[in-house]
């Protein structure tokens, strides 16, 4: 990935390793509209009860010899401090249809012990929970986003856990709360209404799913100084029926936003093998690229069937489950999906960013699966040991598009042709930020070709340019805790002005 900036141009770039250029390929960075911002909220992240994302990664061992705040590991804190995580989703997925918020509140050893019967039938001690998770927000500096209990829980156990967090009135919850330590109330806007109703959350029909959020959603109440994001759990990857009923059905008074989850499978299969997240060849590679493109025409999809009912565009579009879901790990837990991490991850992670900020008009919201040890995740930890993996570097790269403005772009994309299939080679995003400064993302997803690039940029006077990439020698390159460097952010020098235009 490349940034650019005028006034400065900051340039990312995410590339393979690349031999012959190809044809130059013309862009133009186009003035767009003022009022089109691209959340910072499209960088979430998601951390679930599953396999070490909380134990073992966010929550550490006592005796761990790391750094930390009572059990949150710091190291993790301020490596995801640094790309200025915008909000952060707790604590599932499909855990969160069993969870019960009140087991993981007050003195650590009083509160009873679960099985997480979702993620490898492991004993949870609920020694992690309301008060920690959002205790590691405020480290974070992020905004929690709650999914409430909707497959086995009641309207009234959501209702409390709002009131607990919310209100400031002397009723049995709030002096609760006081008792466990925090005065002033949290002040917890976002909340997600189940999740996945179709699957994991009950197994609901669309038409059943909008009537149980309607009776959940109106008891879900605004607090003084904390109005409610209250999010409908959205549809699986392309189900179009699903969007259309709930927009329907609850109309946009009744939510803020609804979700989507969508992940991209190397093999495209959720029976059999997903594919190796580090052993695969071109094909392989080209094979998950292609599914992964699969986002742009899955989000278009949805959006214009809530704009059928949403013509002034004020719901969100939430795609708070991406990534790249792999086989797990040999040796490991099946049950904890964790997976290594490659060049071709942050390919992914870059495309899908790209796609995400193009849409900025619909998509104000995503959450990557997951922050640690889990799926395609930023960080990984072995006892002491951490790591940064090249997606966490491509969100390094993208933190700049943080609510900045949408700046479209014009192109044509080259090919990139294999086995006789093909599939556009560039992808990219372009904003500027409140400080004048543009700022352009540049995917190649050709494995084997270069391309050089005539950027222009009519009406805007530019002196310099700046840039960093993200590149290896082969697409299945990845950090390890001995070699945690193999794929890391460089300096690119690159990009040059020529004339009036940005060659690159």
């Amino acid at each position: 990935m490349k940034h650019l900036r005028p006034f400065a141009f900051a340039l990312s770039l995410a590339v393979p390793a690349l031999a012959q250029a190809q044809t130059t390929v013309p862009i133009t960075v186009q003035a767009g509209d003022p009022k089109i911002i691209i959340s910072k909220n499209i960088q979430g992240q998601f951390a679930e009860h599953l396999g070490r994302c909380i134990y073992g990664g966010f929550w550490a061992e006592p005796g761990l010899n790391v750094p930390k705040q009572g059990r949150i590991r710091m190291d993790i804190v301020e490596a995801l401090r640094k790309i200025h995580v915008p909000n952060l989703r707790w604590p599932g997925g499909c855990f969160a249809d069993t969870y019960h918020w009140h087991d993981g509140v007050g003195p650590t050893a009083q509160r009873p012990k679960m099985l997480n019967l979702w993620w490898g039938n492991t004993l949870e001690d609920n020694s992690f929970g309301t008060h920690e998770f959002l205790e590691l927000c405020g480290l974070l500096g992020t905004e929690p986003y709650l999914a409430a209990n909707v497959g086995s829980g009641t309207v009234q156990e959501m209702s409390n856990w709002m009131e607990y967090l919310n209100s400031n009135e002397d009723t049995p919850m709030v002096q609760e709360r006081r008792k466990n330590g925090h005065a002033e109330p949290y002040k917890v806007s976002w909340w997600g209404i189940g999740n996945e109703s179709w699957g994991c959350g009950g197994n609901m029909t669309a038409s059943y799913y909008t009537d149980v959020y309607k009776r959940y959603a109106t008891f879900a109440h605004d607090y003084p100084g904390t109005k409610l994001k209250r999010i409908v759990s959205g549809a699986n990857g392309d189900d179009a029926n699903w969007t259309e009923v709930c927009m329907k059905n609850i109309g946009p008074g009744m939510m803020w936003g609804l979700t989507l989850h969508q992940y991209t499978l190397p093999t495209g299969s959720w029976t059999g093998s997903k594919g190796s997240a580090t052993v695969f060849g071109e094909q392989e590679y080209f094979n998950t690229m292609r599914n992964c493109l699969k986002m742009e025409a899955i989000v278009t999809k949805h959006a214009a069937i809530m704009d059928k009912y949403d013509k002034d565009k004020k719901v969100a579009l939430l795609v708070d489950e991406w990534g790249v879901w792999t086989d797990v790990e040999p040796g490991t837990n099946p049950g904890f999906l964790y997976q290594q991490n490659t060049l071709r991850d942050a390919l992914v992670a870059g495309t899908t960013l790209n796609i995400f900020n193009n849409h900025a008009d619909r998509v104000r919201g995503a959450n990557l699966a997951q922050a640690v040890n889990v799926l395609q995740a930023l960080i990984l930890t072995d006892k002491e040991k951490m790591l940064l993996t090249p997606t966490y570097h491509v969100f390094d790269l993208y933190q700049v598009h943080q609510d900045a403005q949408l700046l479209p772009l014009q192109f044509a994309s080259p090919d990139y042709v294999l086995g006789g299939e093909k599939i556009p080679a560039l992808n990219a995003s372009a904003s500027k930020d409140k400080n004048g400064v543009m700022h352009i993302s540049l995917v190649n997803l050709d494995a084997t070709h270069a391309l050089k690039l005539e950027t222009a940029l009519p009406g805007v006077s530019w002196k310099t340019v700046t840039g960093r990439v993200l590149t290896s020698a082969k697409v299945n390159d990845y950090n390890t805790f001995d070699k945690p460097n193999n794929v890391k952010l460089a300096a690119f020098a690159g990009a040059k002005k020529r004339g009036d235009k940005l060659a690159v």
